[in-house]
């Protein structure tokens, strides 16, 4: 990217009245106007279904006193739904032309992630890894031959870069499905294995030709992503309490956890928004390691609801697990995703050591809650919510001019 401004390019958006079938090519970097569309949006709710789905098995497996099998299972089919996400996403920010074959494969990719999501619970309680494999091997199919299609219509340079993206994706597969082979024991390093691959498949294609992603549209895109994901924490957690008091009238000892998770959900919407993080993305280096990041963005996010869901069930009775072990559920997810928020984009825009320390001491204090029992999960919501306070607090006191000194006004100032 460059930061001498231009003119915005003309935008290449499809229109109506366009044929059903375009050539596939690159649209411009600086397009006008780019939004997401509602053929994203429609992929982005229909890839929840498969992380609601395994966060429901990762509740199982806590509640049940399997926690290490638990989140290593989330964490690999988590890696799955994330990293077929991921590639749509930044695919569709450079080449998406919404013509009739581009909309059917995307539809294909869509099947792919609801077959997976109905093999997430065999995979949990049976170790059967048979329909996740399938349909990860669906979605990947399917965005191979969407770079196979882009690189009909490119230049020798991108097509280089297409045909690499076509063939590493082809080639991981032959991996993915090796895991259906090898024994249970061995299985966690053969995906591990896998998933690096995978994560080098792009640096690889776009190391001598850049894709022309759309800084604002990707940022749109996993801010779009991360509210679905919020979302489908708040529905779960509701749905758990509204069951513990339905089933057990225990309203009084699920109010504080209600009241904890919903402070906790705010937080992490209002801290992950206070920042326009497209500004950030300057390079497809700092765009990688962004985008790559919010794996544990977005698996943090999700498991905050199954802690939610975890620490309702401890409460009424149900969950086989110490009052620790539930609140740690809650409190060490909600610590990941303040860290890694900070690291990928909120430190970027804070100013000073008292800014930049605001939510790395929030970590550790939410991590603390952990040891206070019944209170641990209202304590770190007000925390959270304090947390807010606080960043709000310092950015208009940064804002402030100096005693003695006028500060020139240059339009609506930006939000804390």
């Amino acid at each position: 990217m460059t930061s001498s401004p231009s003119p915005p390019p003309e935008s290449s958006a499809p229109a109506a009245g366009h044929r059903p079938l375009r050539r596939l090519t690159a649209r411009p970097r600086h397009e006008a106007h780019r939004v997401a569309s509602s053929l994203e949006l429609f992929f982005d709710l229909c890839f929840v279904v498969a992380v609601a789905q395994a966060g429901v098995q990762l509740v199982h497996a806590v509640a049940e006193g399997h926690p290490g099998q638990g989140i290593l299972y989330y964490a690999m089919v988590f890696f799955a739904i994330w990293w077929a996400w991921m590639n749509f996403t930044w695919f569709a920010s450079a080449y998406d032309n919404d013509d009739v074959l581009y909309r059917i494969v995307t539809l294909v990719q869509i099947a792919g992630v609801l077959v997976l999501a109905a093999g997430i619970s065999s995979a949990f309680e049976d170790h059967d890894f048979l329909v996740i494999v399938i349909g990860y091997v669906i979605m990947r199919l399917a965005m191979s031959a969407q770079w196979l299609r882009a690189a009909r219509g490119a230049g020798p340079a991108e097509r280089a870069m297409t045909l690499r993206y076509a063939g590493g994706v082809l080639l991981c597969q032959i991996g993915w499905v090796g895991l259906l082979f090898v024994p249970e024991t061995g299985r966690a390093w053969l995906f591990l294995v896998m998933a690096l691959l995978e994560l080098c498949v792009p640096t690889l294609a776009e190391r001598n030709h850049q894709s022309s992603w759309h800084p604002h549209h990707i940022a749109e895109r996993y801010g779009l992503f991360t509210i679905i994901v919020l979302g489908e924490t708040i529905a779960a957690a509701t749905v758990a309490v509204k069951s513990g008091i339905d089933e057990n009238d225990a309203l009084g000892e699920l109010l504080p956890i209600a009241v904890g998770g919903l402070l906790i959900v705010f937080a992490a919407w209002w801290i992950y928004f206070v920042v326009p993080v497209h500004g950030h993305l300057r390079s497809s280096r700092q765009a990688f390691v962004w985008g790559y990041g919010h794996y544990l963005v977005f698996a943090s996010a999700a498991a905050i609801g199954a802690g939610l869901e975890v620490a309702v069930e401890q409460a009424v009775g149900k969950a086989h697990i110490s009052n620790l072990a539930a609140s740690a559920a809650v409190t060490l997810p909600t610590a990941m995703y303040l860290i890694t928020v900070w690291v990928l984009h909120a430190r970027h825009f804070k100013v000073g050591i008292a800014q930049q320390l605001v939510l790395p001491t929030a970590a550790l204090l939410v991590i603390g809650c952990t040891f206070l029992g019944d209170a641990a999960v209202l304590v770190a919501g007000i925390v959270l919510a304090l947390t807010v306070a606080t960043g709000v607090t310092l950015t208009a006191l940064a804002g402030l001019p100096q005693r003695g000194t006028r500060t020139p006004f240059h339009g609506t100032p930006p939000a804390a």
